[in-house]
């Protein structure tokens, strides 16, 4: 969890089965797992497995929220992104090279090294914007993604851009892949 104050965290309700074997809510409560980025973004590690199929009485994964995503399993996360305006320069530079570290030559390479934040995750991502405006980028091209749009991301590099002048909230279920 950050050290920084608490932002505005989704609210997470969690069914399951009481003593009688009856469906019932047995969480209900701001989103535990939590970290903002050197760029200002919020995560929020909504649910997580370590392995699929998932058992539907499984507990959570609760190794907290981390840039890099499972390495098995699935992960549900919102992702708060402020305007570009609004991100610090410094900020962005550092989780430039946090990146770098974590994903190596996952991250920027080649041609694409002048798009900051440019990564690449070995997931398949369904990314879909509840809120706001934002443009995913690739190493060619790129696209606007306004709410209520879905993104299916295989796996390539790509980064993200808020462009407009309110925050963009992003749904994204990232699911463990291989490559060929």
């Amino acid at each position: 969890m950050s050290s920084e104050p608490e932002p505005k965290l989704a609210r997470r309700v969690i069914t399951g089965l009481n003593a009688e074997g009856r469906s019932t809510i047995v969480a209900d409560g701001a989103t535990p797992r939590w970290v903002r980025r050197p760029t200002g973004s919020v995560i929020m590690d909504v649910w997580s497995t370590g392995a699929l199929p998932v058992r539907v009485d499984d507990e959570e994964n609760t190794d907290g929220p981390q840039l890099v995503p499972p390495r098995v399993g699935l992960c549900v996360r919102l992702a708060v992104f402020p305007p570009d305006e609004d991100v610090d320069g410094a900020g962005a530079a550092a989780y430039q090279a946090a990146m770098h570290q974590i994903y190596g030559d996952q991250g920027n390479a080649g041609g694409s090294a002048a798009i900051p934040g440019m990564h690449r995750t070995d997931t398949v991502d369904v990314v879909t914007v509840v809120d706001g405006e934002i443009w995913v980028v690739l190493e060619e091209g790129e696209t606007l993604l306004r709410a209520g749009d879905t993104l299916v991301q295989r796996g390539t590099r790509h980064a993200w851009r808020n462009r407009s002048d309110r925050p963009c909230t992003l749904a994204t279920t990232m699911i463990t892949a291989v490559r060929g």
